[in-house]
């Protein structure tokens, strides 16, 4: 074995390590602002808001340290916030169990705009989090 290929597997362990950790993280931070926000039966605020903070979180991390970013982040950092974090913290089963549920008690017009809000939601969050940055980016000393 050279020390290339033994130098390549350490830095694809690591790699597996940031997106691991990056992972809890937001996994337990998405338990968390769920309990904090939980309304009980009815239209799912808690995930709405999880799903739209973390399409803002992603958008906003990307376009800062992306090429033109106005911050340089390493590799791994960057897969720790954008698959790791954001990856745990937002919830696309949640999403679709909630909407089963809806449509499953009856309240298939609350299940409409629960899945309208949220594509709404997303949308606009992952576009205010990529302006956000583009502007700082901007900010050059």
């Amino acid at each position: 074995m050279t020390a290339l290929s033994s130098n390549a597997r350490w830095h694809g362990a690591m790699l597996y390590a940031w997106v691991a950790a990056g992972s809890i993280v937001g996994g337990l931070t998405r338990y968390l602002v769920g309990l904090a926000l939980d309304t009980g039966p009815g239209f799912p605020w808690a995930t709405l808001f999880i799903n739209a903070t973390g399409s803002l979180i992603i958008g906003f991390y990307a376009t800062l340290t992306g090429p033109d970013g106005r911050m340089l982040a390493r590799p791994e950092h960057r897969q720790f916030v954008m698959t790791g974090f954001c990856g745990g913290y937002t919830t696309f089963s949640t999403f679709s169990l909630e909407t089963f549920r809806l449509v499953h008690g009856g309240m298939k017009y609350t299940a409409l705009g629960y899945i309208a809000a949220s594509i709404i939601c997303w949308l606009v969050s992952v576009w205010l989090g990529h302006m956000i940055a583009s502007r700082l980016n901007r900010l050059r000393s």
